[in-house]
């Protein structure tokens, strides 16, 4: 392997080493690890296969490659360091859940494809679980599912309208109906009118997980390269005896048999993938350790992740050291799908998420609140993630989970791995392989459209919540984001 000598300015590398990487948030900060940034890279190389991206989706993939084939030479770059954007900043929901409408998947794929990838959901969850066993890594794993909410009589009708998609799919069969005071023997929130439990989801640590799982691939033998941008990407070129796909980053070019692309949000920033996908924020907040008294009035002894059906998302959780993390959307999307630090922490979603919090447990008032962050999700126009893997060009990619990615990653990395590695796996017949969505508007068109249905969405929460009465009809932004 030849390598190309890059120079870099002492100034510019102690500005990166200085970051304070353990404030982006609570699960990176407690984490355990040494967030020391890993060294750069120093100069161009080639390897086997070149993943974009230390998160999740990447690390996912470098695993199982390296379980099937242990001599490739994997390398993992990533412009900040690993487990720097959504998967450091999650909700902690290892679920099931997908983030495209199974009744439309269904209606477009078929029934059978719509419970294939239901199954592999669900397997998901299982194995992320069965990984960190095996690997002895720590990440606060507990199977507890999830509890949906109605809170209020206007929550109730698409509360019922989700419960009977799932049973006319096929897939309800051991989800549980639960009145209110059924609901509130497992969680006491005010205003529950109802509630569904579904056994099909994890909470995790996060930050644990993906710490944990860039040493794993380590001493498999990847090397993850820090704190370095990448710029562009480019496909192998037909008829060109020789050419590899490369990325292109300020410290030297990566030629590699293989170019996987896992960035998430941050791919919004690269050359041909502009409007695959926008950045669109979410926020959580996560109060001060609990004490016994004030768990034995909220019950939730089960620790199953909860939400609500609001339109604007909800989504908590009981953490292992007893807090709540409570999480929802939050900056408003930004001309040219920009994402910046300065969105991490927007105050009029930190302040409407201690109000909430407080909403929901009465009985916390003057509880603190120790962290607040947020970060930028990838949102493809149709919500429907993609894997795929173009042989001839050398791109593979793993994008789009819209905020359900904990789980979905894991599905990602094992199907690029089988399609990489050409196996026979049934994985690769899954819906979602293949799958390229449209791409968003230009901009002007983009900013107006989603700033209108993020405002149209939060308006709608706040007049149902106010009248207690459920809309008759959908309004234009609910369509459009049904539609999206």
């Amino acid at each position: 392997m030849q390598t190309t000598r890059h120079a870099c300015s002492d100034k510019e590398s102690e500005a990166r080493v200085g970051k304070d990487y353990a404030g982006y948030s609570f699960w990176l900060a407690t984490s355990g690890d040494d967030l020391t940034p890993r060294p750069p890279l120093d100069g161009s190389i080639e390897v086997d296969v070149a993943i974009l991206g230390a998160g999740f989706s990447g690390l996912w993939t470098a695993y199982y490659l390296l379980q099937r084939q242990p001599s490739l030479r994997v390398a993992l770059i990533e412009a900040e360091i690993a487990g720097f954007g959504a998967s450091g900043r999650n909700g902690g929901w290892c679920s099931a859940s997908f983030p495209y409408p199974l009744a439309k998947l269904a209606r477009r794929h078929g029934r059978e494809g719509a419970l294939a990838l239901v199954r592999a959901m669900r397997d998901t969850v299982d194995e992320v679980g069965r990984v960190a066993r095996a690997e002895g890594l720590e990440i606060d794993y507990v199977k507890s599912g999830t509890l949906l909410l109605a809170r209020g009589d206007h929550q109730l009708p698409a509360l019922q309208a989700a419960f009977r998609s799932a049973q006319e799919l096929g897939v309800a069969d051991d989800y549980e109906w639960l009145d209110a005071r059924q609901a509130a023997e497992r969680i006491r929130v005010t205003n529950v009118r109802a509630a569904y439990f579904n056994p099909h989801c994890a909470t995790i640590h996060p930050g644990k997980l993906v710490r944990g799982l860039a040493r794993v691939v380590e001493r498999m033998g990847a090397t993850i390269y820090e704190q370095t941008p990448v710029t562009a990407f480019e496909p192998r070129q037909a008829g060109v005896p020789g050419s590899q796909p490369r990325l292109i980053t300020t410290r030297g070019d990566v030629r590699a048999e293989v170019v996987v692309l896992c960035g998430e949000a941050y791919l919004s920033r690269l050359p041909g993938l502009r409007r695959q996908l926008i950045p669109v924020y979410t926020q959580i907040a996560i109060t001060e350790p609990l004490s016994e008294a004030q768990w034995a009035e909220i019950g939730w002894a089960g620790r199953e992740t909860v939400a609500s059906m609001r339109l604007g998302v909800d989504y908590l959780q009981r953490t292992a050291d007893g807090r709540i993390a409570f999480g929802e959307r939050g900056s408003p999307y930004r001309f040219g799908s920009r994402i910046s630090d300065d969105d991490d922490v927007y105050e009029p979603a930190r302040a409407a998420l201690e109000r909430m919090t407080l909403e929901w447990f009465p009985m916390l008032r003057g509880v603190r609140f120790t962290h607040h962050w947020g970060g930028p999700i990838g949102m493809p126009r149709d919500r429907m993630p993609t894997i795929d893997y173009n042989r001839p060009t050398g791109i593979a990619t793993a994008r789009g989970y819209t905020g359900l990615g904990v789980g979905t990653t894991n599905l990602a990395g094992r199907i690029l791995a089988a399609l990489i590695c050409d196996d026979d796996s049934p994985l690769r017949r899954l819906p979602i392989v293949g799958h390229r969505s449209p791409n968003w508007e230009p901009e002007p068109l983009r900013w107006i459209g989603t700033r209108y249905v993020q405002r149209t969405l939060r308006k709608r929460d706040e007049e149902m919540e106010r009248t207690g009465v459920a809309p008759r009809r959908r309004s234009l932004a609910e369509r459009l984001w049904q539609r999206s």
